[in-house]
């Protein structure tokens, strides 16, 4: 979790990405007429506009900003702007794949401009004009703007002044959770109580028509499962082929969200722990048991007595945890985790930092985007506040008992309390009823979205297909398992509905 991991109740579903790839020369782009059918008198300016494409990036890379309504059900309120990027096919394209790389909160358009081997496969690359795009409050499109880079290291890095779990420690959580509310609400020009999930499977269709394909083609991540299940759920006559890949169980309420991560993190660290007792190159010694009991004294440690950086920066428990965090995405992320650690009981926190900041999306001392802002203000929309001090208790037993590693340093006070602005969302089963078969993988040690959730959405949706891919990390799909891989590209390419229940191993 961002800001110390003090939200229990919010989702945390953020991707991790890198590969960059080499810049060429740009090619002219094509366009498609819009799908206008079946939309209202009211939104047909919106569905009618013409996007006007520009070269960008490397070779077959084009980019255009899209005209919605900030408020879907008064689209004469007001109008934000979408930002869009393709890649088009290699070959003759079979129309658009659609892709978001979760959070809420992660941009798109960098993940495809940056990282398109890494959001998709090559045959569906050489197949589709592979769309990314910042969803409403994220990134290049109309954004969520919160603090400058000092007031935002402040508000994740720094220490608290009182005892954790102490009554001014809560207040001082508090008092900075209530100024980072009102710095979002002040800088983003009206937008905060439209920052919603509806509102971008909405924004969703609009692209699609817009891109002029009948039907929605997606494939979304983490978060994106949520996104993509709401499109299905409001258009299921729309809904194409859809890929899910790390689901979040939209059913699920805040609290018991955060448990589950919670306890899914705590199983992928003592994975983790395992791999790095057998590497032989390991700071820990013993049983994993053991050596989970001395990185719980390793985090005491740091809690009590920060380590100092060479930025000046002070590492705490918090800024640490969230740097282990950061490393349990990925397996391939493992060996940084150790350096981390290893360093961390040797008084110096630099690799630490790096892996937190990376989470953080800082680098130097700017932040590379606004996901931390775009992540708190569609969760405190999309997800009701829970109030109730009975179910609180039961929770924070849970996580005690459940990830007694992790647990010290993940609940604190909920910073959707203070959010200027009332949740809209609420939290349900998905049918998607008519919208044909979904894909839907679930990886078995996946921390950020654990297994079960991917289980239970597949059970809920009318005719959802669950795949399996037995492993670590975060999401299946294009992590090197060919099993996973083949099913989603006969699904995407050719329509190929694989086996219910396929296991990968």
């Amino acid at each position: 979790m961002i800001a110390g991991l003090a939200a229990a109740s919010v989702a945390l579903s953020g991707c991790l990405y890198a590969m960059i790839p080499e810049e060429a020369a740009p090619r002219p782009s094509s366009t498609n007429a819009p799908d206008t059918e079946g939309v209202s008198a009211d939104l047909l300016p919106f569905y009618e506009q013409t996007l006007d494409w520009t070269s960008c990036g490397s070779v077959g890379f084009d980019c255009t900003m899209v005209t919605a309504p900030l408020d879907w059900e008064n689209p004469s309120a007001g109008e934000i702007e979408l930002s869009v990027i393709r890649h088009q096919a290699e070959q003759t394209p079979m129309g658009s794949l659609l892709t978001n790389p979760g959070g809420p909160g992660a941009s798109g358009v960098e993940l495809i401009r940056d990282s398109l081997d890494f959001a998709v496969g090559s045959a569906l690359i050489e197949n589709y004009d592979v769309i990314g795009f910042d969803p409403r409050g994220v990134g290049e499109s109309t954004a969520v703007t919160c603090f400058d880079a000092a007031a935002m290291d402040d508000y994740l890095y720094s220490i608290p002044a009182s005892p954790r779990g102490s009554a001014e420690w809560e207040a001082e959580l508090t008092e900075r959770n209530q100024a980072f509310a009102d710095a979002c609400d002040a800088n983003s020009n009206g937008i905060l109580p439209y920052i919603t999930t509806i509102n971008s499977a909405r924004d969703m269709d609009l692209i699609r028509a817009v891109l002029g394909d009948t039907q929605l083609n997606y494939l979304g991540y983490s978060y994106g499962t949520f996104l993509g299940a709401t499109y299905a759920k409001l258009y299921p006559e729309k809904a194409g082929r859809l890929v899910l890949d790390g689901a979040i169980d939209p059913a699920v309420p805040g609290l018991e969200v955060g448990a589950t991560q919670a306890l899914g993190f705590e199983s992928a660290l003592r994975a983790y722990m395992q791999d790095c007792l057998d590497s032989g190159d390991c700071p820990f010694n013993g049983s994993v048991d053991d050596a989970m009991a001395d990185l719980g004294a390793l985090l005491a440690s740091v809690d009590r007595t920060p380590l100092k950086n060479g930025d000046g920066r002070m590492l705490g428990a918090d800024s640490l945890m969230t740097g282990i965090i950061a490393a349990l995405y990925s397996q391939d992320s493992w060996p940084y985790l150790t350096q981390a650690l290893d360093e961390a009981l040797q008084g110096d926190p630099t690799t630490a930092f790096v892996l937190a900041d990376f989470y953080n999306g800082r680098e130097g001392n700017a932040y590379l985007d606004n996901s931390s802002e775009a992540f708190r203000a569609y969760n405190c929309m999309d997800y009701p506040v829970e109030d109730d001090p009975a179910a609180e208790a039961a929770i924070t037993q849970k996580i005690e008992e459940g990830a007694p590693t992790i647990a010290p340093y993940w609940n604190g006070p909920d910073s959707c309390e203070v959010w200027p602005y009332p949740p809209t969302g609420t939290r349900g089963e998905i049918t998607a009823e008519g919208a044909g078969p979904i894909l839907v993988i679930g990886t078995t040690n996946d921390p950020a979205t654990p297994y079960e959730w991917s289980e239970s959405l597949a059970d809920q949706l009318e005719e959802g297909v669950l795949i399996t891919r037995v492993g670590e990390g975060h999401t299946g799909y294009n992590k090197g398992n060919s099993c996973v891989d083949d099913a989603v590209e006969a699904f995407l390419l050719d329509d190929v509905v694989p086996e219910d229940g396929l296991r990968c191993e």
